[in-house]
């Protein structure tokens, strides 16, 4: 859960950096590239952000499912 959420906020930064950057008259190539940048900085901001699950919590949270 944690890694979909660290992923989409990266494509989610990516797509607006993308989607700015070709409103502001960029081509599309150096659009793709600005979002691509973007995606690969925004990886290491968003997995530091979200903190990871405690390792106590997470072996209780398996049990109660099902």
């Amino acid at each position: 859960m944690r890694t979909a959420l660290v992923l989409l906020l990266a494509v989610l930064a990516g797509t607006a950096v993308g989607a700015l950057s070709a409103l502001a008259g960029d081509g599309a190539a150096r659009s793709l590239l600005a979002a691509l940048t973007a995606v690969g900085l925004a990886l290491p901001v968003a997995h530091q952000v979200i903190a990871p699950e405690p390792a106590g919590e997470r072996a209780a949270g398996r049990g109660r499912r099902g």
